[in-house]
């Protein structure tokens, strides 16, 4: 094919490919199967590649990702995204219609949306091609999103038609829909690693994210709700969300039910009753109801607060809460030997999902409910996975309930527990042989951002462990395809892929693997600050409390827990076999260059748009040399990086407290000298 044929080619098939877009998801109409579409796609990325040059920045084939993001730049909004005022009773409403019967001289016309729990946005298309995708942010400049945005299914890359404004901003929230979410969970369960808190705050982070090849993977969603421009098509603020459906934008439809046009307030509260009742059979998550000043001008007229616009209100669903039975409580042991109480309920739904179990978290918790097994218990569970007790209905509780005490000895191996003096939760200290903690340690061990091994998951773990072929982290390395064949769902793949996995995972960096070992208290940040400041493994296991606490950001509790670590016999005798597996135990000769300690003893704070170096890389460079990364800046801080946009408040903080601010060329001079 030559290049004229590739480029009428590519261009037939964006043409498909939008189409079928718009079927599939904003008219849920789909014309072909899943598979034809992705041959389509398939065909185009592969053209693409062929023709780098006949690429374009809005090809669908940017759904898939691929973009890598170091830094997202912040952009000042063309319109300032306010937040809304909030309202949670028919008073509350009734004051804010008065006010805009008093502020219009007259009734108005409301329109009613569903207030998605996700992540505000605002996408501005210019001659119809998605130009920018911003964040609110602190509601007068964001950051840009675009590479994530564009490989959500649901927004559009070039509008439809050619009745659109030149120039528009359309504003809308992006959510993680709970069936993908939830296949996301399970997935990482399987590898490992901690579940995502909720959808909302998973999407937020997602959208951080510098490869969008992860973001088109997690399956955001969208809806869009606001326009903006200097001409928009009718002064109906329903009207012009109706008509940029023809442009290909998700809006809802009138006929789900997701926005309506409301003439006065008893049909606001018919529109908010029959959501706060359905809100469960959604899957998406919304808490509450948007109630919009439906004319453009009155909304011109009513104007603005300084926080939010008069001509608009949220009002917010209660949180949901039922009543149910306590039967028992359990309690789990963790990897690092923590005890955790879990209450055991009578099944209950709840915001749309029947619960079991609820988090009682420790003793402290347990003491102040006061709970009593049997007890008729308050359950919510809000924007959290995971339920919580809230409260007791003590007029049903009887004489002969027993009260619940929180247990003295660990439920698994029968080690009497500990609680450290300042600490909630107590704490198995049987580390070598309970077996929850065993194995929770190899778990962590192979997590993503420890030792990230492939083909290796919990289930394996323990399947291994109960077959009494690994017994701590070193055995992983010791393991042959003899071994693992005859186990149970262990194929000859399944085999290959473990051995494979822990063979690459000799390639992680020694911070990483300092990580995975699971001393208590050292996280990634400090395994890294540990590995830099000591370049190799035998120096940290020499330090003393006085060596460690001389790291920077290296307290008293984590110093301890260093020095009891490594006093232990058997811990050494594991890094030795890790060692002879050939695990990295010092610091890689590319990552020792440029170190220095000429910042040492300096706290910085970086802010703004830099034009040199990201934000990310400042603080590397920082980081590199010895100095010491703040958010905040007070009276401890030694120089601020200012660049462009720096917020006015910080750059005020600095002024009043006489810290010098620099930029990256100041920078780079207190480097090299």
């Amino acid at each position: 094919m030559d290049k004229e044929a590739a480029q009428k080619r590519i261009n037939e098939l964006a043409e498909q490919i939008n189409y079928h877009n718009h079927r599939y998801y904003m008219l849920s109409d789909p014309e072909i199967a899943d598979y034809d579409f992705d041959m389509l796609l398939e065909e185009l990325v592969s053209l693409e590649k062929q023709y780098p040059e006949l690429a374009d920045e809005n090809s669908p084939s940017n759904k898939v990702g691929g973009t890598v993001t170091k830094s997202f730049k912040t952009v000042i909004h063309k319109y300032p995204m306010l937040s809304l005022s909030n309202s949670y009773n028919r008073e509350e409403l009734d004051e804010f219609d008065a006010r805009v019967q008093k502020g219009l001289g007259r009734p108005a016309t409301y329109v009613c949306e569903l207030k998605y729990d996700g992540v505000a946005i605002g996408i501005t298309y210019i001659n119809g091609v998605l130009s920018q995708a911003i964040t609110r942010g602190d509601g007068e400049k964001g950051d840009d999103v675009s590479a994530n945005v564009r490989t959500i299914r649901s927004i559009p890359l070039r509008l439809m038609g050619d009745a659109y404004p030149d120039e528009i901003e359309v504003r809308g929230e992006i959510f993680w829909p709970r069936k993908d979410f939830n296949r996301v969970n399970d997935e990482r369960e399987e590898l490992g690693e901690a579940r995502l808190a909720n959808p909302r705050n998973a999407a937020s982070g997602t959208l951080k994210m510098q490869d969008s090849r992860v973001v088109a993977g997690r399956k955001l969603d969208s809806y869009l709700y606001f326009l903006l421009a200097d001409e928009l098509p009718s002064r109906s603020h329903y009207e012009n969300v109706l008509k940029a459906r023809e442009w290909g934008l998700k809006i809802p439809p009138p006929e789900s039910n997701y926005i309506a046009k409301c003439q006065n307030l008893d049909e606001v509260f018919g529109f908010i009753e029959y959501w706060d009742n359905k809100r469960k059979d959604l899957d998406f998550d919304i808490d509450g109801v948007v109630i919009k000043v439906d004319n453009l001008d009155d909304q011109a007229e009513l104007g603005f607060t300084a926080k939010s616009p008069r001509w608009a209100m949220a009002y917010k669903f209660k949180t949901e809460r039922v009543s149910t039975r306590l039967n028992s409580v359990s309690f789990q042991v963790g990897r690092t030997g923590a005890i955790t109480p879990v209450a055991n309920l009578e099944p209950v739904l709840l915001a749309g999902t029947v619960v079991k179990r609820a988090s009682l978290h420790n003793a402290d918790q347990i003491a102040k409910l006061g709970l009593h097994i049997g007890d008729d218990v308050y359950v919510e569970k809000g924007g959290e996975i995971i339920p919580k007790i809230v409260g007791v209905d003590l007029e049903k509780r009887k004489e002969e309930f027993p009260v619940v005490n929180f247990i003295s000895h660990c439920p698994e191996c029968g080690s009497e527990l500990k609680r450290m003096d300042g600490e909630a939760q107590h704490f198995c200290p049987n580390i070598w042989d309970c077996p929850p903690q065993i194995k929770g340690r190899m778990s962590h061990f192979i997590s993503r951002k420890a030792m990230d091994m492939e083909g290796l998951g919990e289930e394996t773990i323990d399947q291994l462990f109960e077959e009494g072929l690994i017994s701590d982290i070193s055995d992983i390395y010791s393991l042959t395809m003899e071994q693992l064949l005859p186990l149970e769902r262990m194929a000859e793949k399944s085999a290959e892929n473990l051995l494979n996995g822990a063979k690459a995972s000799l390639q992680i960096p020694f911070e990483r693997v300092l990580f995975a070992i699971g001393i208590r208290f050292v996280g990634e940040t400090v395994a890294k600050k540990l590995a830099r400041h000591f370049k190799n493994i035998d120096a940290i296991m020499s330090a003393d409390s006085d060596s460690l606490l001389a790291v920077d950001e290296i307290g008293e509790r984590i110093a301890a827990s260093v020095v009891e670590f490594f006093a232990d016999e058997r811990n050494k005798k594991l890094i030795e076999r890790l060692k002879t597996a050939g695990l990295k135990f010092e610091l890689d000769e590319s990552e020792t260059q440029g170190m220095s300690d000429k910042l040492k003893g300096k706290t910085f704070v970086v802010s703004g748009v830099f034009s040199k170096y990201s934000r990310d890389e400042i603080k590397a460079m920082i980081e590199k040399n010895g100095g010491k990364n703040s958010s905040s800046i007070s009276s401890k801080t030694s120089y601020v990086v200012a660049g462009e946009n720096m917020g006015p408040a910080k750059l005020a903080k600095a002024e009043q407290l006489g810290i010098e601010i620099i930029g990256e060329e100041e920078l780079e001079e207190l480097i090299s000298d």
